[in-house]
């Protein structure tokens, strides 16, 4: 399952995959350019076994009903790609009252991965890929202010929810120990996308779309975490350019990671450890 699959990196993650022969559940927002990515998928990699589920991450039913309905149709969960990722300029809240930055860009991951674990568990081994990135880095998680209420900024909301994919991902990994089911994240590069492109300040989009790497470069490393043999067994890192490099100090506090696992369980209406304790 790859979710956000219709453009930018998570189109080249699901080409990717479908072209190895894998049976690729792309999860896309919007039925029209979902279709016409499903298609063109089906077309370049000659592999049928493409299908595309609709969900707007946004929206916490949404997320339960993708749950369900991916439940409904596939025996087993091999792996999962949390890809889906926005920045907007202005402060939006979803029909869950949640800012929407934090809750697509977090809470989705927590609540989708949470929701598909025990499927990812009976499909053992089996593989969990969260796509963050480097502006992770410089940032801390302000649990006082997690809708940004007194303050938003974009590029900075965008930046600790990337920390908090981080954070996630280490206690997931801590959690799943002994389970064979592994948690990974990776900085997928400066990518000329529409995403960089709004994060970015208008002066500089330009440039970003000189330097920024391709969406299909940027879809290398979470293929590699997806199906490498050199990474199996491997759980609880951080990669960019396909290998394991330190991500920032805030991201191994265990505490905050604990703290924010809570929250996010509360926010979700999950129980603190479910099965994953």
């Amino acid at each position: 399952m790859v979710t956000g699959a219709n453009a930018g990196i998570g189109r080249f993650i699901a080409l990717g995959l479908a072209k190895m022969g894998a049976t690729v559940v792309m999860v896309c927002r919007n039925r029209e350019r979902g279709e016409a990515a499903l298609t063109e998928i089906k077309r370049e990699s000659g592999n049928d076994a493409v299908s595309l589920l609709l969900a707007d991450l946004s929206s916490q039913a949404a997320i339960q009903q993708l749950a369900q309905d991916f439940k409904a149709r596939y025996p087993t969960l091999h792996v999962l790609i949390n890809n889906a990722g926005i920045v907007l300029k202005k402060r939006i809240l979803t029909d869950d009252k949640l800012e929407i930055q934090f809750a697509v860009n977090h809470l989705a991951y927590f609540l989708l991965t949470n929701l598909l674990l025990d499927d990812l568990k009976a499909s053992a081994p089996a593989r969990i890929v969260n796509v963050s990135s480097q502006a992770h880095q410089g940032v801390s998680i302000d649990f006082d202010d997690l809708q940004s209420e007194r303050s938003y900024r974009r590029t900075h909301v965008y930046a600790w929810t990337k920390l908090a994919n981080v954070l996630f991902t280490y206690e997931l990994a801590r959690r799943l120990e002994g389970t064979q089911v592994t948690a990974n994240c990776l900085h997928p590069g400066l990518i000329a996308t529409n995403l960089v492109g709004n994060y970015v300040p208008r002066p500089l989009r330009f440039m970003t779309k000189i330097v920024g790497a391709s969406p299909e470069r940027g879809a290398q490393t979470p293929l590699y975490l997806a199906t490498s043999r050199e990474v199996e067994g491997v759980s609880g890192k951080y990669f960019v350019d396909r290998k394991a490099v330190p991500s920032s100090n805030a991201s191994y506090d265990t505490t905050t990671a604990s703290r924010l696992w809570r929250v996010s369980a509360e926010l979700t209406g999950l129980p603190a450890y479910g099965g994953t304790q």
